[in-house]
């Protein structure tokens, strides 16, 4: 396995719940066909986006440069996807990020970002032999044949635009992402909220995740680049702060718990003075809110170090989440129970024997290998973990 991958065992009592729809919507989606020229102005000004997601821009400069030809031959070239954010009708790529990055970078005249130190000029490269546009780059183009430069410029790339109707959110786009995104390997569910839930907290759940008794429990001292070890970390904050409220499927109940605490309020110029007063309030609860979830992580994960020592959750097929769940979210609810900064030869012994009687109860190895998909499932396995492990 990858150095830089997690080997987490499949929960079957959730396996129904990837396939499963979060909830029906009202989707407007309608083609636009956009000129290049305008498509390379609209990404630079930032009207359309590129996901926040672990697929970065892979293309060689040869496949990037079949892509221009085709352009310059007259040849069809796949459509794009975008989602309209309804704040402020911004364009997000949800499939076609390659092609329109290609695009952009042709037109800059340079291979690359502008801080990538293997940034190259943008020559076309890896066509026929006799292909007349062979070693041609932009300013080329338009210098020596403005008629061939026009017609490329204003070829048409046709994008579907998607936007959510109903309800008043845009909370269909973590389903449309799933279902749409065609870029070779599938979008992990912790990969697009990193990308729709961008915020203060998301930026805690990374930091998070960079803990040093973190990176023992889990096993790796790199951060795994689907995101699977960041969730885990959203799985244990929400289940703790919204076990009460659990309902399947849990990817569903991970949305809303990221969405809910995504970042603070902020006020508008138009606001009245009272609302902007509330607003300051709120964003100072937030700010406590955020201070609280890193204060129970990090002595969580110190307490579970301590009392069951580095990747104590690797029963068998690797980490086990159920088990994760139920054991790291009953330390978090029974802190004041032990003692965390110097804990005793004993106390340690007994935490640890009551660990290994909770992995031998009957009733809890079938709460975490079952398949049964009833959510009370999920709390149950956290209230036996709490009772053999803290009484």
């Amino acid at each position: 396995m990858p150095r830089d991958e997690i080997k987490i065992a499949a929960i079957k009592s959730e396996e129904e719940d990837i396939d499963a729809p979060l909830r029906p919507y009202e989707i407007l989606s309608y083609p636009a066909d956009f000129t290049l020229e305008v498509l390379v102005d609209k990404w630079k000004k930032g009207e359309i986006k590129s996901p926040k997601l672990q697929r970065r821009y892979i293309w060689k400069i040869a496949r990037a440069s079949r892509l221009i030809e085709s352009f310059l031959l007259g040849l069809p070239v796949p459509p794009i996807f975008v989602y309209q954010d309804r704040n402020d009708n911004s364009l997000l790529i949800v499939d076609g990020h390659q092609r329109l990055r290609s695009i952009a970078y042709f037109f800059s005249g340079w291979f690359g970002e502008v801080d990538d130190r293997e940034r190259v000029p943008f020559r076309l490269e890896g066509l026929s032999a006799e292909s007349p546009y062979l070693g041609t780059n932009f300013d080329q183009l338009k210098n020596t044949d403005i008629k061939t430069f026009n017609r490329f410029k204003d070829s048409v790339l046709r994008a579907f635009i998607m936007k959510q109707i109903q309800p008043a959110d845009d909370t269909s786009i973590i389903e449309v992402f799933e279902r749409l995104n065609t870029g070779g390997m599938i979008a992990q569910g912790q990969e697009i909220r990193n990308c729709i839930y961008e915020g203060e907290f998301n930026e805690l759940l990374k930091k998070l995740n960079m803990n040093e008794n973190w990176r023992k429990i889990v096993g790796k001292t790199v951060e795994d680049k689907r995101m699977r070890d960041i969730e885990l970390i959203l799985r244990f904050l929400a289940l703790y702060h919204n076990i009460a409220h659990y309902e399947k499927p849990m990817k569903a109940f991970l949305n809303k718990f990221m969405k809910q605490y995504r970042r603070p309020p902020t006020p508008r110029e138009d606001d009245s003075e009272a609302k902007k007063k509330t607003i300051t309030v709120k964003q100072k609860e937030f700010s406590e809110r955020m201070a609280a979830f890193e204060t129970l992580f990090t002595q969580t994960a110190e307490a579970i170090v301590k009392y069951l020592g580095i990747t104590p959750f690797h029963i068998r097929n690797g980490l086990n989440a159920a088990v994760f769940d139920s054991v790291f979210t009953a330390f978090g609810r029974n802190l004041s129970k032990i003692n965390i900064a110097n804990p005793t030869t004993a106390e340690i012994k007994r935490v640890a024997s009551h660990f290994r009687n909770l992995l031998a109860d009957a009733q809890y190895v079938k709460s975490i290998s079952s398949a049964t998909t009833d959510k009370d499932v999920v709390p149950q396995r956290l209230t036996k973990a709490e009772q053999l492990i803290f009484g």
